[in-house]
């Protein structure tokens, strides 16, 4: 990773480890793609390698992952998936020409066409988050427990109750947070 962009936060789920390429959304947002570049470094990360990026297609690449991030944060929270952003899932997945294929270890990796990539890598991740929100994976969407980052992501866990989108970023932040308080509260004089 280049030292002035700040990491990535890589789920094990690719749709909603997209979303999280814009961290803190209720805080100082951090923006982590902030280049066609920074998407495609992003992309290669994540299995889906494309040899460029335009500035249109970094628009559409955000456009998605706000309409992927707006329709998970719906499905979290029980309510009608947004229209508009069913629409460009939809749209997104539509126009890609990926095709999975099988390696020969057994799993399931995407082929990019040879055209426009970053169009086949975008309708992956928006076929991934259709798989997502149709119910087709076992786990189910939630919403960080973080009061400044409130991301949406995929909990597998057994008992389906994580509470952070990653324990390492707003899990351990949290968790120092409270250490903290009560460690004031304990050096307080007694009154």
């Amino acid at each position: 990773m280049r030292a002035e962009f700040p990491d990535f936060r890589l789920g094990a789920v690719l749709a909603t480890s997209f979303t999280g390429t814009l961290t803190e959304r209720r805080g100082d947002a951090v923006e982590r793609i902030p280049t066609p570049q920074r998407l495609v470094d992003w992309l290669a990360v994540n299995g889906l390698a494309v040899d460029s990026c335009t500035t249109a297609q970094l628009d559409l690449a955000r456009e998605l992952r706000e309409s992927i991030h707006a329709a998970a944060t719906a499905a979290a929270n029980q309510e009608p998936l947004p229209a508009s952003a069913v629409q460009v899932i939809n749209d997104r997945s539509a126009q890609g020409r990926a095709a999975a294929v099988l390696t020969p270890e057994g799993e399931r990796r995407w082929q990019l066409g040879s055209g426009s990539l970053v169009d086949d890598a975008l309708s992956v991740i928006a076929a991934d988050a259709i798989g997502i929100l149709a119910g087709e994976r076992d786990g189910k969407l939630a919403l960080c427990a973080s009061p400044t980052c409130q991301a949406a992501f995929f909990d597998t866990s057994q008992s389906r109750t994580r509470r952070w989108c990653d324990m390492n970023t707003c899990g351990n932040r949290q968790k120092k947070a409270r250490f903290n308080a009560n460690r004031r509260k304990t050096a307080e004089p007694a009154e």
